[in-house]
């Protein structure tokens, strides 16, 4: 049985979900929930950290910041704790309230942003609170998740990896993007091995990342309103972009069958799907990537009120969620 002294210690690397029976087509969905995180963010998390220490940027007066929309607040929060560091994470108001009381429960502190930038969104917003913070003060470290070869390195040495090891004939792999770190890291390795890996970049409508018009983005974890500075779209073969409606009526389907998943896990299997509509084949092995579970979105994703305000009543009209059809 494991046995461990530091919370880093674990994280279940190599369970899959097939989603067949649920939607038509043959994926096998990567769960990245399972550790004390809950989420994927906790590899880069540690990489960046352990970066950081190993060029000496961390001293016992160190205070790490870094702008999280939530899931990597809570690895560097719990980081953090472990090793006896000062976190601070600054967020916006879309931040999912658990995930926020879950840092501050780990003893770390989060600073909410409640004006976007004008052009940049709260995106923007956040990083000029963080470029004033380190600028005001030497003590703070900024992680700098947006351009840190570490995010990419963290999936070029071990998620790319895992999925080669199971999947050794895998034909297509679903990535969410966000700041392109799990996609950059899994797509130069699939590049460097030389495997004729399809891969697939999944992003939400309003997001800027593949230069898409901004727009309102409700569901925090994946999409940007500032371009992501890792991403080199020469190692993508295709992007399809999510509307947030098709990502809830994901979530709520993937719900309806027992698997709990978060908004990010919705997008990535809706653009999957959509792919294997319309360019799959019989035989085809296809992997996406789970970034993180579901708990930390019942009072958004799962809460009907919220749901109706934002989107209308249709949205969990429960009969065309089972049957896969979008409202009309």
């Amino acid at each position: 049985m494991p046995v461990i002294t530091a919370p880093l210690e674990f994280n279940e690397e190599q369970l899959y979900v097939d989603l067949e029976s649920m939607f038509g087509h043959s994926l096998f969905l990567k769960c990245e929930g399972f550790n004390f995180a809950g989420s994927i963010k906790l590899k880069a998390a540690i990489e960046m950290v352990e970066s950081a220490e190993q060029h000496g940027l961390v001293t016992p007066d160190t205070i790490l910041v870094e702008s999280s929309s939530g899931n990597l607040g809570v690895a560097l929060a719990i980081i953090a704790a472990s090793k006896g560091y000062e976190f601070l994470c600054v967020t916006d108001t879309r931040c999912n309230l658990s995930a926020r009381r879950l840092i501050e429960a780990l003893g770390s502190q989060v600073h909410i942003i409640t004006e976007p930038a004008p052009d940049r969104g709260f995106l923007g917003a956040r990083l000029d609170y963080v470029h004033s913070l380190c600028a005001s003060d030497p003590r703070y470290v900024w992680l700098n998740q947006y351009s840190n070869p570490s995010n990419w390195k963290a999936h070029y040495r071990r998620t790319a990896p895992e999925i080669a090891r199971q999947f050794p004939n895998l034909d297509v792999l679903f990535i969410g993007t966000g700041t392109t770190g799990t996609l950059m890291g899994c797509a130069r390795y699939f590049r460097e091995l030389g495997s004729p890996v399809r891969i697939v970049a999944v992003d939400s409508v309003g997001s800027v990342t593949f230069g898409g018009e901004p727009g309102r983005r409700m569901i925090p974890g994946l999409g940007t309103s500032v371009r992501p500075r890792l991403l080199d779209e020469s190692y993508v073969d295709d992007v399809v972009i999510v509307d947030e409606v098709d990502t809830i009526r994901a979530c709520h389907r993937l719900a309806r069958s027992g698997f709990l998943f978060g908004g990010s896990t919705g997008t990535v299997v809706s653009g999957a799907m959509d792919w294997l509509a319309r360019h799959g084949s019989p035989g085809m092995t296809s992997v996406a990537i789970a970034p993180d579970l579901g708990e930390r979105y019942l009072d958004t994703l799962y809460q009907t009120n919220w749901l109706q305000g934002l989107y209308g009543e249709d949205v969990l009209n429960f009969a065309e969620i089972a049957a896969g059809v979008r409202p009309g």
